[in-house]
């Protein structure tokens, strides 16, 4: 496994079990909103193969409200 992908999978799997104690009773939610933007910002590029060729994360339809001029 390349350096990136162990990365990559292991900080998804630690967003998960964040978001999994997030949701469990007493759980300190300051803690998660300041850990979880942390743990998004430090995920690398996705490994090779992770998204389709010529994958746009920005192409799509817009969400509500965005896009729309009177």
């Amino acid at each position: 496994m390349c350096p990136n992908c162990e990365d990559f999978a292991r900080t998804v799997f630690m967003l998960g079990q964040l978001a999994l104690y997030a949701d469990t009773f007493g759980a300190d939610q300051d803690f998660v909103e300041a850990v979880g933007p942390c743990l998004a910002a430090s995920l690398p590029e996705p490994p090779p193969g992770t998204f389709p060729p010529g994958y746009d994360p920005t192409d799509g339809p817009d969400y509500p409200g965005e896009g729309w001029t009177p």
